[in-house]
């Protein structure tokens, strides 16, 4: 039944009462809430069944009365159950980005606009496993944030969500299905490693120096054959075996060019894409200007938070269309 409705979207629609994927604030309508006895209501149910025939067998009042009353309590906790998620509306925040590996917060706003509390609710992401648990007070919205693991880089959709409720007895378990649009930018998991050597700005003159200037230190890249012995940083030398060069920060205007086809061929995809992503982070970190190089796409030297971003959103996205 499951797989029917998975491969036939009408269907699926028809069935949930809703097509994917939902845009804006979703009501939740007393269509979309289900309702089933759970395990302690089937047990209320059988109790009460034998109550009913004992009085019936032995002509007791009493014994008609207690059924009939706690019948009447499970009626009406199977209503209050409906009344705690029926007409709860739910909307979306805004899902900062991530890098794989990470954990994407998704955050979904429950808002009561009933004048009666909601205790209860739960909210939980089937695919992941993330739950939360909610008391929404009168006229009040109530925040949850679901922890979805990033895996891949590109974009991750939040996909169905399930909101449920056992309040007040645990007689009955309401549940209602949502599916936003609503999605997390990824980037790809950052590869730490020296920065390639700068050049000079085309605007710095020929005269000015090919080098990151001589005031502070900023890090350390990989060896050039033309970097002066007094800036090799032979301690890290001696502990790494690897040459590699002090990079100081100052008054020399150079930029980084961080070139998807200058890498190593023996790298994959995902590994350059990976390279370069802390390549960006780590120029962003000593404070050059950088630009990016990537097949059919190429983004100026800048600096700052937005230029930041831009590179990381053009690796996150390269070659997924």
């Amino acid at each position: 039944m499951m797989r029917a409705l998975a491969q036939r979207p009408r269907l699926r629609a028809w069935f949930y009462g809703y097509a994917t994927p939902e845009r804006g604030t979703v009501v939740l309508g007393h269509r979309r809430v289900y309702i089933l006895p759970t395990r302690l209501g089937w047990m209320f149910a059988v109790t009460l069944g034998i109550l009913l025939v004992g009085s019936i067998n032995y002509a007791l009042q009493l014994g008609f009365a207690l059924t009939f009353l706690l019948a009447g309590m499970g009626l009406a906790g199977m209503v209050h159950t409906v009344r705690n998620l029926a007409r709860l509306a739910v909307s979306t925040g805004r899902a900062e980005p991530v890098f794989a590996g990470e954990s994407a917060q998704f955050r979904l706003f429950l808002d009561n606009r009933a004048d009666f509390d909601r205790p209860a609710v739960l909210v939980r992401h089937p695919g992941s496993g993330a739950q939360v648990v909610l008391d929404i007070a009168a006229t009040a919205v109530g925040e949850a944030v679901l922890a979805i693991p990033a895996t891949h880089r590109g974009w991750l959709a939040l996909g169905r969500v399930m909101l449920e409720t056992r309040y007040p007895l645990g007689l009955f378990r309401a549940w209602s299905y949502v599916e936003p649009e609503y999605r997390c930018l990824v980037y790809p998991r950052p590869e730490y490693s020296p920065l390639p050597a700068p050049t000079s700005a085309p605007d710095a003159g020929a005269s000015r120096a090919a080098a990151l200037g001589s005031d502070d230190f900023s890090g350390l890249r990989a060896y050039q054959l033309q970097d002066s012995p007094r800036h090799v940083a032979w301690k890290a030398v001696a502990r790494s075996e690897d040459m590699l060069t002090k990079q100081f920060s100052g008054a020399a205007n150079a930029e980084v060019w961080l070139d998807h086809g200058r890498l190593p061929s023996g790298l994959d995809t995902e590994q350059r894409l990976s390279r370069l992503a802390g390549w960006v982070l780590a120029a962003e970190q000593a404070g050059v200007r950088y630009g990016l190089r990537l097949p059919g796409r190429e983004l100026p030297p800048g600096h700052g938070a937005i230029h930041r971003s831009a590179c990381l959103e053009a690796l996150a996205l390269q070659g997924l269309g």
